[in-house]
């Protein structure tokens, strides 16, 4: 079961006009919502999301938040979905095609459900990566529906044989193709501050608080690519991928070569708090 244009409907019967602009421009934004034991994860932190990304490219919202959380639930319970995600984009309506914005097309809301398992195996066993120039525009910290560099750059890991790609601009490290990075040098977490360069990831937002938690001090500031294959430990966060090390970038062992201590006591903390 799906939502679309505000009934829930099977998805051989939806029908998407070549005329929605979120086809032909991109012109549209969206948010992956996990879903554990059939309840929303960091629902609240993914509106206000939402909000923001739909205030900055200027998109009227076609209901409010507790409208919108009202539909996520009647998809989770008409899915029967117990662990998963609900994918949700808006788009800004149907309209011949123009650059500017139309005067008439009024918002299009679309979301579905999809199982989804943890992906056990690698936060137990860790993953590779490449590193690559970071192309993307500079508004990174908007949720939009373009995401062409994106997914260059998770086929170009693929395509290496590995699971994801480090980007940097002009060797100042900045986040992954699908998730935001964090990196352990002599017990200290670093990442990359919060700003336009970077999706303000919402396990990213959780980590940093369970790491104040656990006593461990953060530094929100950029680092390099040198810096980053020096680190004694090097992780990915995000809603599919929770809290996940990467063992081997550029083909150089990170520290020992398996999930670091700090990494693990994340991990167990994120399990402790979301799982239990």
């Amino acid at each position: 079961m799906y939502f679309y244009k505000n009934e829930f409907i099977h998805k051989k019967d939806i029908q998407i006009s070549p005329d929605d602009r979120g086809y032909y421009f991109g012109d549209g934004i969206y948010e992956v919502f996990r879903v554990y034991n059939g309840q929303i994860y960091e629902g609240e932190a993914h509106m206000q999301r939402l909000e923001r990304t739909a205030s900055e490219v200027r998109l009227q919202l076609p209901y409010n938040n507790e409208e919108i959380i009202d539909i996520i639930n009647k998809l989770i319970h008409h899915n029967n979905l117990i662990e998963g995600t609900v994918y949700l984009q808006i788009t800004r309506g149907e309209a011949p095609r123009a650059h500017p914005f139309p005067a008439q097309a009024e918002p299009i809301l679309l979301a579905y459900c999809s199982e989804v398992k943890r992906p056990l195996s690698t936060i137990q066993n860790g993953i590779k990566a490449i590193t690559q120039p970071d192309i993307r525009w500079l508004r990174c910290d908007l949720k939009t529906l373009n995401l062409l560099p994106n997914v260059l750059a998770k086929q170009a890991a693929l395509d290496h044989g590995v699971q994801e790609v480090i980007l940097h601009r002009e060797g100042t490290v900045t986040e992954c193709s699908a998730s935001n990075l964090m990196m352990v040098k002599d017990h200290l977490l670093y990442t990359h501050p919060a700003n336009h360069l970077i999706l303000h990831g919402i396990t990213r937002a959780v980590v940093l608080r369970l790491a104040h938690a656990l006593q461990v001090q953060v530094k929100e500031e950029p680092f390099t690519t040198e810096q980053l294959l020096q680190a004694d430990e090097v992780f990915i966060t995000g809603t599919t991928v929770e809290i996940t090390s990467i063992l081997l970038i550029d083909g150089q062992v990170i520290g020992t070569g398996t999930p670091g201590p700090i990494t693990q006591r994340l991990q167990a903390e994120f399990e402790r708090t979301f799982l239990q």
